[in-house]
């Protein structure tokens, strides 16, 4: 305490000396907004133009028990509950992005709006709209919604791929729901993946103050173009620590357009297996570079094929990124539409090679479908699951370690309850399913072909 109180006395001190000294300059105030002239630098000007563009959105969700005892109709019973659950529905807050003011579109992240019965929008002069969801992309966590307003302010879109590092940044959104928030910063690194936020992930990393809330929200260039949507942290506690994520506007912009287009975001595939570049492997095949992956096969038909990409070919870079792992391949694949072309590099008899591959539609062999038999099953309290019953001998499924009375809980993150609903992840899913089973009482990760 002795010391708070010696280094408050001094730094008191030091003010009253600056005063005094302020006091016998000419009158331009303390804080100035001229000097010789000049005005100062300010971010009031942009952000007066852009911040009525980025909306507050809470949504309810449906009502449910925090008490797993309450889900047992034996207890109920017993204790003369009724059968509707009396808490309040769940609430969340967090941010969006008018992009198109004519027709009130509005992007934000899936995980703001995932299971929302009621979507408000907020706009900054106080107005509130119910909002109508045009589509979600849950594999990149971006969501469309639409709100009947006007007089609407929409922010544009910046070319993502000319950032560089130590660009300065600006990030609006609504953190801990205590309204319209603005932190600055700069871009602190470019294309980070492998975070296991998202299934596909490109991010920008920023040092402006990212928290709770701010997920959805708008982070812009000193122009006032929007350059990400604000989207994940890392941090203790969920508290910001300078390490921020956000969805490039480029792939951003490209999903949304999918999502008004078709409702949905329809990814392609090449059609191969591959495995990570070793350094036994790398010794083999003549690469220099620690960091790629080795094709193992090659689906006849496939886009891959048709480009004359062949097992043992090496990939080392797309389209001028390096690829580090197989992470780094499915990224830069499922970021891209159907009929966009990406120049592989690769490494084939030790001699490095570019080849144009057009990415394009594989039919869907669902394993799920023709290698195992399902069941759909209800719990007591009238919750429904999906059990494998059978699983064929030899095939992917049996490969993979999936076995009957497997209960399968989600794929690719999303939550399954009914065999429609594994279809339906399936059917729009990539290379790969990512399954959590439940066995007994533990809950494990599959990996799982999808082609």
């Amino acid at each position: 305490m002795a010391y708070c109180v010696k280094v408050f006395r001094h730094n008191l001190a030091r003010f009253i000396l600056l005063a005094g000294i302020t006091c016998a300059l000419p009158a331009y105030g303390l804080l100035p907004g001229i000097i010789d002239g000049e005005p100062l630098p300010s971010l009031a000007p942009v952000l007066e133009r852009v911040t009525p563009a980025v909306v507050n959105i809470s949504t309810r969700g449906p009502m449910r028990r925090q008490n797993p005892l309450m889900d047992d109709p034996l207890y109920r019973r017993f204790f003369g509950l009724d059968d509707e659950p009396d808490q309040a529905p769940a609430q969340s807050l967090g941010s969006g992005v008018i992009v198109d003011a004519a027709e009130g579109v509005v992007v934000t992240n899936h995980h703001v709006i995932e299971n929302a019965a009621q979507i408000t929008v907020t706009l900054s002069d106080g107005r509130e709209f119910q909002a109508q969801v045009i589509g979600t992309d849950p594999d990149a966590d971006i969501a469309v919604i639409k709100i009947e307003a006007t007089n609407l302010v929409q922010l544009e879109w910046a070319d993502s791929s000319a950032l560089r590092v130590g660009d300065f940044c600006i990030a609006i959104g609504n953190p801990f729901g205590l309204g319209q928030t603005v932190t600055s910063g700069i871009v602190s690194a470019l294309g980070r993946s492998g975070l296991g936020i998202e299934s596909f992930e490109d991010f920008i990393q920023t040092d402006a103050s990212i928290n709770p809330g701010n997920s959805g929200g708008a982070l812009i260039n000193l122009r006032g173009e929007l350059i990400g949507i604000n989207t994940a942290i890392v941090g203790p506690s969920g508290g910001n620590v300078g390490i921020g994520f956000a969805i490039p506007s480029n792939m951003a912009a490209d999903l949304a357009d999918q999502l008004l287009e078709f409702g949905e975001v329809k990814r392609g595939a090449l059609g191969i297996t591959a495995q990570a570049l070793t350094p036994q492997l790398a010794e083999a095949f003549g690469v220099d570079s620690r960091s790629g992956v080795v094709i193992g096969s090659v689906q006849p038909g496939s886009p891959a094929e048709d480009a004359g990409l062949q097992p043992g070919d090496v990939i080392t870079a797309i389209d001028g990124r390096r690829v580090r792992d197989l992470q780094g391949v499915r990224n830069r694949i499922g970021l891209v539409r159907l009929g966009q072309q990406l120049t592989v590099e690769i490494v084939r008899d030790k001699q490095p090679q570019s080849i144009d591959v057009t990415v394009g539609a594989l039919p869907i062999t669902n394993p799920l479908a023709s290698e195992v038999a399902l069941s759909e099953q209800q719990s007591r309290n009238g919750r429904r699951y999906v059990v494998i019953e059978a699983v064929k001998p030899g095939s992917r499924v049996a490969q993979s370690g999936l076995r009957p009375g497997d209960i399968i809980l989600s794929i690719n993150r999303q939550g399954v309850g009914t065999i429609d609903d594994i279809e339906r992840i399936v059917d729009r899913a990539g290379d790969e399913l990512l399954l959590l089973i439940q066995r007994g009482r533990v809950t494990s990760y599959v990996q799982l072909p999808n082609r």
